[in-house]
């Protein structure tokens, strides 16, 4: 393995954030790959191959040895055995060092403006996480912070922003919440949807209550199904930030930290929370808090309209006993940690934490 190049998640990212010409090369069982992956890499079947030492693992393969390749696996050692492999073979080959956990956190964005205000949608691309940043007359709010604080330290300091809130849409059981820490350096107020039990000082948002930003206005709407204090956010009657509770194609489950009869009750006020949801103007903007795929580097923001969900997901054409019944019977498996995930989220001590280990995954939030 002597000689083997690495790059790390940061450096691939810029790469693809600035369009750099690059092949990435996914060495992975194709199993793991159903799960997530990296946003224009292509599979190629030499796991077993790699693992044996075999030469031949690359065979059959055309990459334009004129372009970087930079290979990934899991962790990062199987992808610096093909690594290796590929530059005796007069490639200009890396490996990504710590592999998809390490690039769990690899983020880019995308913008939408409108005359009054930016929203800057913040995209986790491994992990399918979205957050927001809203801005008014150099005012700004952030909703789900999934990001390490720097990444919107930056881009506020960037801008010359004055960070008024920090808000949630739900607690989070996928990834650590970065709210709490954001809040606190950047002295803005914290606001979390009740009820809910988290140990620490915060403002709670209550259904109807409206955030003054710049020119505009944040209108929060209960929206509790997907969990009992799921919030979503109107912002200047134009976009709709929906959290876990819609989504571009599908719906937020009712069944973390619940029994059956919890989930059936959850699932109820879910179809009621949709339902006040679709009620609104067909041409509002739904920015959701995931995606159930890796997040391209393209810049185009993830969004679709109230009136586009009414009219294309059958899920939501069926009456109550009908979609509950859907719901229950196609529930997703379990995120992985989310237990200790949400009760980090709920302590806000993030001390001892190894979040690329806590949070590695995909997540499991949608239904569809």
């Amino acid at each position: 393995m002597d000689g083997a190049k690495e790059i790390d998640s940061e450096t691939l990212r810029t790469w693809l954030e600035t369009g750099k010409e690059v092949s990435i090369l996914d060495v992975r069982p194709i199993q793991e790959r159903a799960e997530w992956f990296i946003p224009g890499s292509i599979h190629i079947n030499a796991y077993d191959k790699l693992k044996a030492g075999r030469t031949d693992a690359f065979d059959g393969l055309y990459l334009n040895k004129n372009v970087p390749v930079v290979t990934f696996c899991a962790g990062g050692k199987t992808s610096l055995v093909a690594a290796n492999l590929l530059n005796s073979k007069g490639f200009e080959a890396y490996s990504l060092q710590g592999g998809m956990k390490a690039w769990n956190l690899a983020w880019n964005t995308a913008k939408i403006s409108f005359p009054d205000f930016d929203i800057i949608q913040f995209r986790r691309t491994g992990k399918g996480c979205l957050s927001y940043l809203i801005v008014s007359n150099n005012q700004a709010v952030v909703v789900d912070a999934s990001l390490p604080v720097e990444v919107y330290q930056e881009y506020v300091a960037r801008e010359n922003l004055n960070l008024q809130y920090v808000v949630e849409t739900h607690i989070h059981a996928d990834h650590i919440s970065r709210s709490k820490q954001l809040a606190e350096q950047n002295q803005a107020a914290l606001y979390l949807p009740v009820p809910n039990q988290v140990k620490f000082e915060f403002l709670p948002v209550k259904d109807g209550m409206a955030f003054n930003l710049g020119r505009i206005k944040l209108t929060a709407i209960a929206t509790p199904g997907h969990t009992m204090e799921s919030t979503s956010y109107l912002v200047d009657g134009k976009v709709l930030l929906t959290g876990d509770t819609l989504f571009i194609n599908g719906v937020g489950r009712p069944d973390l930290k619940a029994n059956q009869e919890q989930a059936t009750e959850k699932s109820i006020l879910l179809f009621q929370s949709i339902r006040k949801l679709l009620a609104l103007e067909d041409d509002i903007i739904v920015l959701p808090g995931h995606s159930s795929q890796p997040v391209d580097f393209d810049h185009i923001p993830i969004q679709t309209t109230i009136g586009h969900i009414r009219k294309n997901n059958p899920l939501l054409q069926l009456d109550e006993a009908a979609f509950i019944a859907v719901i229950l019977a196609r529930i997703p498996s379990t995120p992985a940690n989310y237990l200790a995930i949400v009760e980090k989220n709920l302590s806000g001590n993030f001390s001892e934490m190894l979040s690329a280990d806590l949070e590695a995954g995909a997540n499991r939030c949608a239904i569809t």
